[in-house]
């Protein structure tokens, strides 16, 4: 993209905003990236420590996830393999194209989060929206990743109590509300309640050599299938046009790693654009390997019969499956604390912003909101979480959100940013990318209305 002499819109200032009270939303980045405080960068006293082979790996990494779950039952939903990696291809042009704009205005706006480069260039009604956003979205995620551990912990129960999945269980201990709720607090509200979450980061890049694992399993379940394991029927077309749009919440649920992926930019030895492209279209094409892969043998094994939660698809006493099922559990676990991370930052960034009230200020009262809004925050996934025992039921709601992240803000962020530039004369280029900008707005607010009243509509009320 050319580069522009002109300011970006910083109207944020409209709410008392500071470095200190921005530092807390600043603490929204992948815990595996080392960045340099953001007031050396900009005197030019350091560069970031993550080669372009480093920052692909932890686009990957940002990128790949539980979702894949749902892979296979979204190839169902858009009416088979050729309209499934169909869609893919097509949507994967515009999430790489968003990858590389949220890194242009980056560089122009000197921001390093994904909200603060909203918030710039955009100002602050996008802003807050953005973050308003991005803690729904989380909060949402974390009601999925709940939902996943009573899934798996259902299979690997039955195993291990050799009862008939289909006549359920008379045990109290056995019961998914309690399994559910006792992995809960004993694991997951632990590690969310500490202030930072860098220690986390090993067991994250464990949680993501699980995912693989899962990925290979189902692959090699559909090449050397059990006699058991045969596909109900195998749709090789879409029942309409309409239907092919089901499959868009969970490719956008996948493929989100935008709100990371700004820090992980600002990370690198050497920050550019071009050289970002690089990276993230490798980063996605190996995405895109690994759900494709996925989505195509998890559906064709199962056929329209498969679960939305592909390994509840498979038997309960198969050993390879039941070891893919201790993978996500341990992904999910490590997960759900930098997600809530994520969220609990943003909520804290706006509270900040709202009152004027600076860190140093706030330190005393710190712990005691830190604790309240994570007990908060916990409870109520959880309390959601066991009442709704359908994934899929919750990506469709925050798939369609997860499109805004992909789509609207940062063509929002583009068509801002080309506004922005002083220029004698408007080029040809120029008026490309702002037309890029607005296409993308425009396909990401059909894409989240879509799904959002899909899912309001159908499945919330199914």
């Amino acid at each position: 993209m050319a580069q522009g002499t002109g300011s970006i819109n910083s109207d944020y200032k409209d709410w008392e905003w500071s470095d200190d009270a921005g530092e807390r939303a600043r603490l929204l980045q992948s815990p595996s990236v080392e960045t340099v405080p953001k007031n050396a960068e900009s005197q030019g006293n350091g560069l970031g420590a993550t080669s372009a082979l480093g920052a692909v790996f932890i686009v990957v990494n940002a990128a790949l996830g539980a979702g894949l779950l749902n892979f296979p039952a979204a190839f169902s939903m858009a009416g088979g393999v050729a309209a499934g990696i169909a869609l893919q291809m097509c949507m994967l042009i515009f999430i790489i194209g968003g990858l590389v704009i949220l890194a242009y205005c980056s560089q122009a706006s000197n921001e390093r989060t994904y909200q603060e480069v909203v918030w710039a260039v955009c100002g602050k009604v996008p802003g807050v929206l953005c973050e308003v956003a991005i803690a729904v979205y989380t909060f949402g995620t974390c009601i999925a990743f709940l939902i996943i551990i009573g899934d798996q912990e259902d299979k690997i129960i039955a195993a291990l109590v050799k009862e008939p999945e289909e006549a359920g269980s008379s045990r109290w201990y056995t019961d998914r509300k309690f399994t559910i709720s006792i992995t809960a607090f004993l694991l997951i509200l632990p590690l969310s309640i500490p202030k930072e979450i860098g220690f986390q980061k090993y067991a994250s890049s464990l949680s993501v050599l699980g995912t693989w694992y899962v990925t290979a399993v189902i692959i090699i379940k559909y090449i050397w299938p059990d006699k058991e394991l045969v596909p109900v029927e195998i749709p090789t077309s879409p029942s309409s046009w309409t239907a092919v749009f089901n499959a868009m919440p969970t490719i956008c649920f996948g493929f989100q790693c935008h709100v990371s992926s700004v820090p992980v930019f600002n990370s690198m030895k050497q920050p550019e654009v071009k050289t970002w492209g690089a990276v993230v279209t490798a980063a996605m094409v190996i995405a895109l390997f690994v759900y494709t892969g996925t989505g195509v043998c998890g559906f064709l094994t199962f056929g329209a019969g498969v679960e939305q939660d592909v390994l509840m698809s498979y038997p309960s006493n198969d050993i390879p499956v039941a070891l893919a099922r201790a993978f996500i559990i341990l992904c999910v676990l490590t997960s759900y604390p930098i997600l809530h991370f994520c969220g609990r930052a943003v909520l804290e960034g706006l509270w900040l912003r709202y009152t004027g009230v600076t860190v140093e200020e706030d330190v005393v009262r710190e712990r005691r909101r830190r604790l309240f809004q994570t007990i908060s925050w916990f409870l109520l996934t959880l309390l959601l979480a066991l009442f709704i025992p359908d994934i899929g039921k919750v990506i469709s709601v925050i798939g369609g959100l997860a499109a805004c992240f992909i789509f609207v803000f940062p063509g929002l962020c583009l068509i801002q940013a080309k506004l922005s530039e002083i220029q004698e004369t408007r080029a040809i280029s120029w008026w490309a990318q702002v037309s890029y900008g607005v296409f993308m707005v425009t396909l990401g607010a059909f894409i989240f209305g879509q799904t959002t009243a899909n899912a309001i509509f159908v499945d919330l009320t199914a």
